[in-house]
């Protein structure tokens, strides 16, 4: 990281900062060319390990991608805040984000699936028990990223 001066790396903080996220953009490859797709997510953390989840279509590209990736790139940020200066140069933009890298596997065990979704709906709602429709379950697809590398960075301290 070029800015360590904007580096955070207390674990604590860096889990505070991924829950107030709203979005997390994965990065995937397709024919040697950056695939990026914003996706809604949930966050499981046991001990040390971050796992993310996310849900989407049974089909399209990016299902079709994951099964040709070992890694998968995510990002996500958060606290966006413009400083207005008198000229450009004193214009800046305050922020939090994190970047990582991981394992991105397609959840198959029903229980499974369910867990994941409750850990997306828990992380918008803060309510733990959902109910999920049977019809619509069978047409959702959950993915799970175990986050294997990430740094975490903000720009504006206490923001």
């Amino acid at each position: 990281m070029r800015r360590v001066d904007r580096e955070v790396t207390d674990f604590l903080k860096m889990t505070d900062i991924m829950k107030n996220c709203e979005c997390c953009r994965l990065g995937l490859v397709d024919k040697n060319e950056a695939y990026i797709v914003p996706m809604n997510f949930g966050i499981e953390i046991i001990g040390e390990q971050v796992i993310l989840y996310f849900h989407c279509a049974n089909q399209g590209r990016k299902i079709e991608l994951i099964s040709g990736q070992t890694i998968t790139s995510f990002e996500m940020d958060t606290k966006h805040q413009l400083i207005k200066g008198k000229t450009g140069c004193d214009f800046s933009y305050l922020y939090q984000c994190i970047m990582g890298k991981g394992e991105l596997q397609i959840v198959s065990d029903r229980d499974e699936k369910n867990y994941g979704l409750q850990r997306i709906m828990d992380h918008y709602t803060s309510e733990k028990q959902w109910e999920f429709n049977e019809k619509l379950l069978k047409r959702t697809t959950v993915l799970k990223l175990f986050v294997k590398t990430w740094s975490c960075k903000e720009h504006g301290k206490g923001i």
